[in-house]
């Protein structure tokens, strides 16, 4: 199977899809638009799944793929996954289908073809951003990405989405811009050490000095912490959530953030080690506030695509803390995280939007009583909740405690201002499901209807994979615990990956000795 270049076909079927959704003749609900962008992205998935059966659990990248682009820079079009980028590429491939069928009719809205063309094009370069093995390629595909994501925002939603659509524009440029500075600075580098190369494993070998390496590491953190989001660089991400349709902050916040967290562990931690753990002690910080801080700003918020929004800014604080506690129970939880959040957060936006299209509103203060009227509806928000919340026997329940733990391990006074999001996410969670669930049916939501077949199909994986990940996370950690292994390795940090039975005993098992 490796002999053909399967990441880039991985890439090039939803951008070809694309074009041919986009140049599709237009008609009354477009159909043929529809049909045709989930064809694409069913046969990528089938491509990514291809990709995930042949992929070794000895570790580091394989499928590889390279072949010189622009010698002056050194630049490669290269391409690999290794455990954490086959599981983006997985979570990709699983979202996307599953956004194209909950936005069925939410599409029709505004141009079909041009929503459905926009999806699979963000889908083909993200994909290019978690294969990436060349850190010139990676900058102009981490660019790129904004192109499909400015135009799903502004382009379908709710009245203010352009403003919201410039403001997610302003913030990432500037990232991108800050972080063009430090790919400019790894040119300077690696040409000073003999020859120019933008590889990654050619980086790697380069004896960085501390002072480059912390303005390095700066261009980048600050790049990745305003795509994660982290506070402070976070308020782009409620008001792009509160205002694109439910598809579209799907894509964004659980494919299109990660590569924040992504780009932390391939080229803070990967590229950069000596700077990362110098940085450590700030980055800590901000990432417990991002913890607290999301969680008490959801508590207060009438608007429940708002409120999921600003669930993720506490989420990914728990992932940054996870990668730089440096430790394998640590990194492995947080990428666990990043799995784990994708699944549960995607569920919840979309049971979400199911509920504010029937409502035609997205206010928690005008909803009330819908689990008398609609009990399916109700319950699978509530499974979501309380996944979000981490339930135990629910998927992120284990990669909460794994970093938990960790972050214990750091320093426990950093575990135990972590542990108070856990009783803020069931205030919110709950809260809001007593607001909008529970009580009295009001006039508006008398006539509600109750998930349809289509519905049940869009939320029946996720909720499936929440539930399985929860009892049998192993699977996914033996794909973790190598790449884990290596970038610590990389850092100059040893220990024992963890060992996680289920997710009962998931705090019981040796973790690491810090």
């Amino acid at each position: 199977m490796s002999e053909l270049p399967w990441l880039t076909i991985l890439i090039l079927i939803p951008l070809v899809g694309a074009c041919v959704t986009a140049f599709l003749p237009s008609g009354p609900g477009e159909p043929l638009a529809k049909q045709v962008g989930i064809g694409f992205s069913v046969l990528t998935l089938a491509v990514a799944v291809g990709v995930a059966a042949g992929f070794s659990l000895d570790g580091g990248f394989q499928f590889t793929e390279e072949h010189e682009w622009i010698a002056a820079f050194g630049a490669h079009y290269a391409l690999g996954v290794d455990g954490l980028g086959l599981l983006m590429v997985l979570l990709t491939a699983v979202l996307v289908p599953i956004v194209m069928v909950a936005s069925w009719t939410d599409s029709d809205e505004g141009s079909t073809r041009a929503f459905f063309a926009w999806t699979l094009a963000l889908e083909g370069l993200s994909l290019a951003v978690f294969t990436a093995t060349d850190v010139f390629l990676f900058y102009v595909v981490f660019e790129a990405t904004l192109i499909p994501a400015y135009f799903l925002v502004g382009g379908f939603g709710r009245e203010g989405r352009g403003r919201a659509a410039t403001k997610f524009l302003i913030y990432q440029l500037a990232g991108g811009l800050i972080m063009l500075a430090s790919v400019i600075g790894l040119y300077v580098v690696s040409a000073d050490a003999g020859s120019p190369s933008y590889l990654i494993g050619d980086l790697a070998a380069l004896d960085i000095d501390a002072t480059t390496q912390r303005w390095l590491f700066a261009g980048f953190f600050i790049a990745f912490a305003i795509k994660a989001p982290m506070f402070p660089v976070h308020t782009w991400l409620a008001d792009t959530t509160e205002k694109a349709t439910t598809g579209t902050s799907v894509l964004l916040v659980c494919v299109l953030d990660k590569i924040g967290t992504f780009g932390m562990l391939r080229f803070c931690l990967g590229l950069l080690p000596e700077a990362s753990q110098w940085a450590t002690p700030v980055v800590v910080v901000l990432a417990l506030v991002s913890i607290v801080y999301g969680a008490l700003v959801a508590i207060g918020q009438d608007d429940i695509l708002r409120m999921i929004g600003l669930t993720s800014l506490s989420h990914f604080g728990f992932i940054v803390l996870g990668i730089f506690v440096f430790s394998s129970t640590g990194g492995a939880g947080a990428i666990l995280y990043m799995v784990n959040h994708g699944i549960a957060t995607a569920a919840l936006f979309l049971v979400a939007g199911f509920l504010i299209r029937r409502r035609g509103s997205s206010l928690i203060s005008q909803m009330g009583g819908v689990e008398k009227v609609a009990p399916v509806l109700a319950g699978t928000f509530l499974i979501a909740g309380l996944a979000a919340l981490g339930l135990p026997g629910l998927a992120p329940f284990v990669s909460e405690m794994l970093v938990i733990i960790a972050a214990f391990g750091y320093a426990w006074w950093a575990g135990a201002i972590a542990v108070t999001a856990i009783v803020l996410a069931a205030i919110y969670i709950l809260w809001t499901y007593q607001r909008t669930m529970s009580g009295p049916v009001r006039p508006e939501v008398a006539h509600f209807t109750d998930l349809n077949v289509r519905e049940v199909g869009v939320l029946a994986p996720l909720l499936l994979a929440l539930v399985v990940l929860g009892f049998a996370p192993m699977p996914v950690l033996d794909v973790i615990n190598p790449n884990v292994e290596e970038t610590l390795t990389h850092v100059g940090v040893t220990d024992d990956p963890p060992a996680v039975a289920d997710n009962h005993d998931a705090g019981n098992h040796e973790g690491a000795d810090q």
